[in-house]
């Protein structure tokens, strides 16, 4: 009897012994499966949802107005000139999405200015919207969808359908920092637009020397509808060409091409040349543009030609204090005989403070002050005003 209790102990101490001995082998056969040395992309649902703010003061030093009394006075308000609700997500580790309702200040009364002389029917007509009624409209400033092709192309190539951003203000905004300031130079002169229905492409080139993005778009932007059958093409190719340097890869040349039509055999071009640098302690551009239009293709229709420049740069530093200085220079009908050579040009010198969070760029106040002086033959006031910004991003 005691020889079957030993003979079971035995049996029960060598199966603990051998459990034991091979705890550490199923521990690494555990650990080594068949995905171990890959991870299968996320293809969990997700969603987000941030927000965007614009808020400001503004005294407006030239030229004054006159209230309902016949006062002379400096116009002055407080304002809310833009905020987004952004909704984002990913259905799929190959499929994202974006909705960005956009609430703007709705000007109600537009002004007109018709200057003519030169030849014959040559003439130069300027509109824009003046009076701010104190409404806040609500309208669609993105929404598409996203294809993204990173697991055949470099990081960051896609495909996008729907209303979304146009290929240079969506680059250039990137680096210059300031739309919540104003426009950027080319969009604020009324020559393209930051979004537009269409489709397009995105390619990231290898080894960070740069990128393309070409679309087809209706061409009259995302606040207006479609007009005709006619489409616009854009595309924007950026070189870095010392991405491993130290400093220099902070440098990028950019060229942009918009070709597009009013009408059947009325041009609306654009081409935009640039060259950026960002740093640790400042960022700095100049952009050039030509812009070709001609609202109707019949043989009375006149082309008008206009072409500007602009440079700006921001010094920074490390405890959040920032300056802007921007300078543009636009001829807007240079082959106009009554304004040829005539220009608008526009000077921003500002301060800015941004707030150090663990999400970059989210809050930020500026003040600063914006002239814009006219030639005499474009028929419009100096303006002067000063301003008081802010940006709030979550």
């Amino acid at each position: 009897m005691s020889s079957k209790l030993s003979s079971l102990r035995l049996h029960r101490v060598l199966s603990v012994a051998t459990a034991l001995a091979l705890l550490p082998a199923a521990s690494v056969l555990a650990q080594v499966t068949p995905a171990a040395s890959h991870t299968p992309p996320d293809d969990t649902p997700s969603i987000k949802v941030g927000t965007v703010i614009y808020a400001n003061y503004t005294y407006q030093d030239e030229p004054t107005a006159k209230d309902a009394d016949g006062n002379t006075i400096n116009p002055s308000s407080f304002e809310v000139s833009r905020a987004y609700i952004n909704v984002t997500g990913n259905l799929h580790h190959l499929v994202s999405f974006r909705v960005t309702p956009d609430i703007a200040g709705r000007f109600a009364t537009t002004v007109s200015s018709t200057v003519t002389g030169g030849a014959p029917g040559e003439k130069v007509t300027t509109t824009g919207s003046t009076n701010y009624d104190g409404n806040l409209v609500f309208r669609l400033k993105y929404a598409f969808g996203q294809f993204n092709l990173d697991d055949w192309l470099p990081k960051g190539s896609w495909i996008r359908l729907g209303q979304q951003q146009t290929p240079y203000l969506d680059f250039f905004e990137g680096i210059y920092r300031y739309r919540w300031q104003g426009t950027t130079f080319v969009e604020r002169e009324g020559y393209i637009t930051s979004s537009d229905p269409g489709i397009a492409a995105h390619l990231s080139l290898p080894n960070n020397y740069g990128d393309v993005h070409f679309g087809v778009y209706n061409g009259d932007g995302y606040s207006k509808a479609e007009a005709n059958d006619q489409k616009s093409f854009q595309i924007r190719g950026t070189l870095r060409p010392l991405p491993k340097e130290s400093v220099l890869k902070g440098l990028r040349l950019t060229a942009f091409y918009d070709a597009d039509h009013y009408i059947k055999d009325g041009p609306r071009d654009r081409f935009i040349g640039s060259a950026t640098f960002e740093h640790q302690y400042v960022n700095l551009g100049f952009d050039y543009f030509t812009a070709t239009d001609q609202t109707s293709g019949l043989p009375t229709g006149k082309k008008v030609e206009a072409e500007g420049w602009s440079f700006w740069v921001t010094p920074r530093t490390k405890v959040g204090l920032e300056g802007l200085f921007r300078y543009d220079d636009t001829k807007p009908a240079k082959n106009v005989t009554v304004t040829a050579n005539a220009q608008r040009k526009r000077t921003i010198i500002g301060v800015a403070y941004w707030f150090k969070s663990e999400k970059k760029d989210s809050a930020a106040i500026m003040a600063d002050y914006e002239s814009v002086d006219y030639d005499t033959p474009l028929a419009k006031p100096n303006e002067k005003r000063y301003i008081l910004n802010s940006l709030f991003t979550f």
